[in-house]
């Protein structure tokens, strides 16, 4: 994806940023139980698409990153993810 298509895609998953070849998010929590739950129904989402990100997490917050690794670089399925996990906190 160019840098444009990037960009265009980031309007439709508020929170999400673009670092290097990856969008990026960071979630807080109010303690480590709801992290955890985030991360889990997270680690769903990413089986149920067979597209896994990247989770680093610790007690009141979790990073998410995606990228397509087969690729090198950003796909439309990095975003369709995001706005899942984005749905999780609706």
């Amino acid at each position: 994806m160019t840098d444009e298509e990037v960009e265009s895609m980031l309007t439709n998953v508020p929170g999400w940023k673009h670092e290097d070849k990856e969008i990026v998010a960071t979630f807080s929590f109010k303690n480590y139980y709801q992290t955890v739950s985030f991360i889990n129904a997270v680690a769903w989402i990413a089986n149920r698409e067979d597209h896994h990100p990247d989770i680093s997490f610790g007690y009141k917050s979790c990073t998410i990153r995606y990228s397509t690794h087969s690729i090198g670089g950003l796909s439309e399925n990095d975003f369709i993810c995001a706005a899942k996990i984005n749905a999780l906190q609706a």
